[in-house]
């Protein structure tokens, strides 16, 4: 790798970095400097002479990624992004962390150009970066199988704290990149021994190098000069090193002195989350020979010298296009996928013979999944995926293809390109790895586990739905319904827990053709969504008795009125899951009694509260005020639905070991207790 000479300009531009740093901290009285003016050095010598990037052409496939995993050194990646053009401009770091900014707090992704996820709960940007490097080497499969190319190679590289690699998360996905032989994937640890309670040794002794070793990982290790400073020769020499290692992970453990070259800030806790005082930045500015007078100091010489990183970002991208015109002409099948996957876009006709399941047996609705899962990857190569150590359970194996693993893999289904993804017992690193792939850009990523490990993961998919990220997370296992496995494994409080989150799709489909239904509505919908599913047969409800399956993508919908011929009811009973079939039993026995009770299916209160608010009456009548919620799960999400008048057959408390059929009719899912459940609403609702 040939770098341009470095010159008195650059050492200026790092200077002028941490006095930004400093300066935007101060002025908005609140952030993290300490962090930012250690690295300057280190991002800088990134964005301008390491990375392949083009800040003209922001999305280029084929750019480094670069993450910064301890986000609260935002000013870390925004100083970069000013220097090189991305948009980011002094007034913008002059408004550090107020309201409205390109500057926020914390990076966030589709909200600041040039920022590639969003971080700041520690250790998911770790995850992230291996996410981003297994689907990189899972495109390249995609594209160019046969490597006769390497227009789509290019590296990951992550900037990660202590704090980072003290997060359980950061380290099930790190072993798990180590299994992977990620050679695309780069990991630079700021080694500063400092968090907010002070030297980390009160928490953190091991050998962070040792540990990384053991992953599988090449380690290099970069000291700080004896002032403290980082080793910016070392360092660069390192990153080279680490560009040339393509068979494994690589770590750069680079040891720093939090907010150098303060005087009496550098080392210590305060550094981390406050601002230096007037003092302090007066001080520090004198020692990098800038004028202690002056705030948010930019030289014109300076900022236009750092911003010839675009024109070399522009000659590097114009290059590549001339490779990948080729590439183009010689693969127009696949120059074509890619042109799909870009644009976002589904095959034509791509749902067309979507699997339909007949009503004459009983199958779980997992097993339905199981079998829509096939048939969606012979329609999306871009779809992906795998489980967490639990496949058979999740039926989320996709048939006939190889494991995904490399080739240096020693396991007989191994294949770089393969499919089937094993994540192992890591719930939460499966979260933020697939929220890596979606963030790289062209696949369809998903991963199992059962419903009540949804809380292991949960960080995970709060920031797939914070992002708006197309990632769908299989949950099986979703009620009592799993029987003698007990009350550790049956989720109780789950569904309502998820339901909480906003921009996440929880969908709970009654059956296997709503399964169908669902499955093409998240495809469609291309954002966060979990479906949830059963391990117990249900019923597959007849469809030329009751409604039409499809209605399940609009979120609700009547699948029985409670007179069919004018549609009028005296009571509406709301089901998601396995209790839909008992709500229809319970229909019968109301109809016994003259009751007219209308069954309305809720796969997907989501889904549900986007209809017109025409469609939302039509299914559920203001004018009905007695109604019923069945679901195996605390009742708190039905409300909003069954109002003052409305009863609750819900869990209310944890379940017991014993087979399904006992525990629902133990804890009164039954048609019974439904319609006396009806009876009641129907006393309160006519006073």
């Amino acid at each position: 790798m040939k770098l341009p000479e470095w010159s008195e300009l650059d050492d200026r531009a790092i200077a002028i970095s941490r006095a930004l740093a400093m300066d935007a901290v101060q002025k908005v009285g609140n952030g993290h400097p300490g962090t930012a003016m250690a690295l300057a050095p280190v991002a800088y010598t990134l964005f301008q002479r390491i990375l392949r990037h083009n800040p003209s052409e922001p999305n280029w496939i084929a750019r480094d990624r670069f993450i910064l995993s301890c986000g609260h050194s935002s000013l870390t990646l925004y100083i970069q992004l000013y220097l090189s053009g991305y948009g980011v401009e002094l007034d913008d770091l002059k408004s550090f962390r107020t309201l409205n900014s390109i500057t926020p707090g914390h990076p966030e992704y589709g909200h600041t150009l040039g920022v590639e996820t969003t971080t700041g709960p520690l250790g998911q940007g770790v995850a992230n970066g291996v996410g981003m490097a297994m689907a990189a080497r899972y495109e390249k499969g995609l594209l160019d199988p046969n490597n006769i190319t390497d227009i789509f190679d290019h590296d990951i590289w992550v900037l990660c704290s202590d704090g980072d690699l003290q997060e359980g998360v950061s380290a099930e996905a790190s072993s798990l990149a180590g299994t992977q032989a990620l050679g695309n994937l780069k990991v630079i640890y700021d080694d500063n021994r400092i968090s907010i309670e002070g030297d980390t040794h009160v928490a953190f002794t091991e050998d962070v190098s040792a540990r990384y070793k053991s992953y599988g990982w090449e380690v290099i290790e970069v000291k700080a000069q004896k002032n403290g400073d980082v080793q910016r020769e070392e360092l660069e020499d390192a990153l080279i090193r680490a560009t040339n290692v393509k068979d494994k992970p690589v770590l750069i453990r680079l040891q720093t002195v939090i907010a150098w070259p303060a005087p009496n800030a550098k080392g210590t806790a305060k550094s981390h989350g406050s601002a230096l005082g007037a003092e302090e930045v007066a001080a520090t500015k004198k020692i990098l020979n800038l004028d202690p007078e002056q705030s948010f100091i930019a030289p014109d010489d300076v900022i236009e010298h750092a911003r010839k990183v675009k024109l070399r970002g522009t000659q590097s991208y114009e290059q590549w296009q001339e490779s990948f015109r080729k590439w183009s002409n010689d693969n127009p099948e696949r120059a074509d996928l890619l042109d799909r996957l870009l644009k976002k876009k589904l095959p034509q006709g791509w749902s067309d013979e979507f699997p339909v399941f007949a009503s004459d047996k009983e199958i779980s609705t997992r097993a339905a999944s199981g079998k829509v899962i096939q048939f969606i990857a012979k329609s999306l190569p871009e779809f992906w995926g795998g489980s967490a150590d639990l496949a058979e359970s999740n039926n989320t194996t996709i048939e006939g293809s190889g494991s995904f693993l490399p080739t240096s893999s020693q396991m007989p289904s191994a294949n770089p390109f393969g499919r089937v993804i094993h994540f192992g017992i890591r719930e939460h690193a499966m979260g933020a790895i697939l929220n890596g792939a979606a963030l790289h850009g062209l696949v369809k990523p998903f991963a199992g586990t059962f419903l009540v490990f949804s809380d292991y993961m949960r960080g995970a998919v709060r920031l797939s739905a914070l992002m708006k990220l197309p990632v769908t997370f299989v949950w099986t296992h979703d009620s009592i319904g799993l029987g003698e496995d007990g009350p550790t494994h049956q989720p109780v409080e789950h569904l309502a827990a998820l339901r909480a989150m906003p921009g996440l799709d929880v969908v709970r489909p009654a059956d296997a053709n709503e399964v169908a239904s669902c499955w093409k509505e998240i495809i469609q919908r291309a954002r966060p969504a979990g479906i949830v599913l059963s391990r117990q047969n249900l019923p597959v409800i007849d469809r030329t008795i009751f409604a039409a399956a499809a209605n399940a993508a609009k979120g609700a919908y009547v699948i029985a009125y409670g007179d069919s011929e004018n549609q009028k009811c005296d009571v509406i009973l709301l089901a998601s899951g396995s209790e839909l079939s008992i709500a229809l039993a319970a229909r019968k026995i109301l109809a016994d009694k003259n009751i007219k009770a209308r069954v309305v299916s809720v796969p997907c209160f989501e889904w549900f509260l986007e209809q017109p608010i025409s469609y939302q009456e039509e299914v559920l009548p203001k004018n009905i005020k007695a109604r019923v919620s069945i679901e195996a799960g605390v009742a708190q999400p039905w409300y909003r639905f069954i109002g003052d008048y409305g009863v609750a057959v819900s869990l209310e408390h944890f379940g017991a070991s014993a087979s399904a059929s006992t525990l629902f009719q133990e804890f009164g899912f039954t048609p019974e207790k439904i319609a006396s459940s009806a009876l009641e609403s129907l006393r309160k609702s006519n006073g």
